[in-house]
């Protein structure tokens, strides 16, 4: 028998050697630069080669290993997928398999993990927005200790921590750095430029509303324009004779309760003001203490989802997307509406992610100039009747890449050299250059997109700018994002569909979100950093308080007021 097992075992040997890749180290590095790389990169070739020569030296004892990394589907992670993971294959002999799914299924997969303790994946790629998750349930590798000790022969000393733009939303209050970003985009408002400029859009939007046509500093500003531009033949400029003012989306999917808790809310006006969240209630609403302890969602426990600003967001959300946007925006998801103002038809969003840049600009779309320029812009979203100065203006997705404490320690290491590979300095200028979605300085102070910076609408602008620091993303308030995060598109989809109003959708919302923090709070799992909630009050005391919650404003529709974009364009360079 004993035999037989050896003679079975030396041609399955064979077989698997046959299967692996061809290793061809500096060689195979060498023909992705000259292919692929180039002089699209923020290093010499020199520095180039010594950088790849790292990786195929570390990569030594994991050669022939198979890895398994999740995504969700943006073009910079089908970038990474199709054509950086193959690379990374070639030139260190590690296989590795770069997944790219849903958004909602990289959470639901990665919450699997966390409750089964199975190595689903080796690696993801999720938002930042999950870091109170991770500071609390200690499930993911603190990368800071990591790099340390058990990850210290995998970790590159080119990768350059201090140049990445996000880590500060990846580090928890414990100091640790949790996650380490890999892209990252904003939400801002996108306007067609070449419409807005027109003197006689300009006259006849003057004479109707007795204000200047621009850039909309507050919602009253955008409601405006979205009337007027909906139904206005613009062939005159060689556009559509029936244009819409806005888009947006409204299916009940996961992508919906992103829309709200990416800063919808706090753009309207809920929440507290600081950065990067707001505190001691952020922009899910939720009331931390003195100790990051959650303590409350409703307003009855001093938190704001369900408060009169939440109300007004959600109520204009339903407004706008059903007077100003296309009929089929109500049954779209975020991957579906993000591409629709390419077509020509669309004259502003005051909710658009920079993500969808990249779909912007192809030659030959509508919203295209023959010159390669485009006929669009963006800007800083305008804020709601109950916002104020300090509080949140908007947000920034930093997908970023977390490894597991599930996962074998080999299997960590092999997966964090392909992290670091695709955020390399080596090849993010190439990776920026093709999804637009910045994560280290170097890149964009890069010559290059000084170069590219009048075919991309604002966007290097933007990232350049002193401004971007007031976009954030979810902060550590969440003790439970993937749990909590369901929620939000359930409930903000029945006021959608009209089977509640915004006021009972939130307030089963709220609800909801203080049943999860109580049943973390009995189960002790997160001990002093979990949730510890508040006695119910009487709503009045709370309103009576200063800051978030509020009570509801006279007048949720003060006068519009717009902004000139060159003058905007010197604020963010000032």
């Amino acid at each position: 028998m004993r035999r037989r097992q050896m003679v079975t075992f030396f041609p399955r040997l064979a077989i698997l050697v046959l299967s692996l890749p061809a290793w061809a180290g500096i060689d195979a590095a060498k023909e992705f630069l000259d292919g692929e790389i180039g002089t699209t990169s923020v290093l010499s070739r020199a520095q180039q080669e010594a950088e790849m020569q790292w990786f195929i030296d570390a990569a030594e004892p994991y050669k022939g290993m198979s890895i398994k990394v999740a995504s969700e589907t943006l073009t910079t992670h089908e970038y990474e997928a199709k054509v950086l993971a193959p690379a990374f294959t070639k030139i260190t002999g590690i296989k590795l398999i770069h997944d790219l799914i849903g958004e909602g299924d990289v959470v639901e997969k990665l919450q699997l993990q966390m409750q089964s303790g199975q190595n689903i994946y080796d690696a993801y790629v999720n938002d930042s927005d999950l870091i109170g998750t991770h500071w609390r349930y200690q499930q993911v590798r603190n990368l800071t200790d990591f790099m340390a000790t058990e990850g210290s022969s995998v970790t590159s000393p080119s990768l350059d921590l201090e140049d990445f733009i996000g880590t500060s939303f990846t580090t928890a209050p414990d100091g640790k750095l949790y996650q380490l970003p890999d892209q990252q985009f904003a939400n801002l408002y996108w306007f067609r430029e070449d419409w807005f400029s027109d003197p006689k859009t300009r006259n006849d939007f003057r004479a109707e509303y007795g204000y200047d046509l621009g850039v909309p500093v507050n919602w009253t500003a955008y409601e405006d324009i979205a009337a007027f531009f909906t139904g206005r033949d613009m062939s005159y400029l060689g556009g559509p004779t029936h244009v819409f003012g806005s888009m947006d989306y409204g299916k009940k999917d996961p992508s919906l309760g992103w829309r709200y808790t990416d800063a919808w809310m706090s753009m309207a006006g809920m929440g507290d003001q600081g950065a990067p969240n707001g505190l001691p209630v952020d922009e899910w609403g939720v009331r931390v203490d003195d100790d990051s302890r959650p303590v409350g969602s409703c307003v009855a426990r001093g938190g704001a989802t369900n408060d009169a600003a939440a109300v007004y967001a959600v109520t204009k959300a339903i407004d706008w997307l059903k007077k100003y946007a296309p009929p089929e925006a109500s049954g779209m998801v975020f991957s579906e509406a993000g591409p629709v103002p390419a077509q020509g038809h669309i004259a502003q969003q005051i909710f658009w992610y920079t993500a969808f840049t990249a779909d912007m600009v192809v030659p030959g779309l509508p919203v295209m100039n023959e010159d390669g320029t485009p006929k669009w812009r963006m800007a800083p979203s305008p804020h709601g009747a109950y916002w104020s100065e300090g509080t949140k203006v908007g947000y920034q997705d930093v997908g970023s890449w977390t490894l597991m404490k599930s996962t074998p320690v080999d299997r960590a290491r092999a997966a964090w050299l392909y992290a670091q590979f695709v955020t390399s300095k080596t090849v993010d200028l190439k990776k920026s250059d093709v999804g637009l979605t910045f994560a280290r300085q170097s890149t964009i102070d890069s010559d290059h997109f000084t170069q590219r910076a009048g075919r991309l609408g604002g966007l290097v602008e933007f990232y350049r700018s002193p401004a971007r620091t007031a976009w954030s993303p979810t902060g550590t308030n969440i003790p439970d994002y993937p749990k909590m995060a369901q929620l939000w598109w359930q409930n903000i989809g029945d006021a959608m569909s009209g089977e509640k109003t915004p006021q009972e959708a939130l307030n089963t919302l709220c609800a909801q979100q203080e049943k999860v923090m109580a049943r973390i709070q009995r189960s002790g799992m997160q001990g002093d950093l979990g949730p510890k909630l508040n006695t119910i009050q009487d709503p009045k005391i709370w309103l009576e308080s200063p800051g978030a919650p509020v009570a509801k404003l006279a007048d949720e529709r003060p006068k519009g007021e717009t902004i000139a974009y060159d003058e905007l364009l010197k604020s963010w360079q000032q």
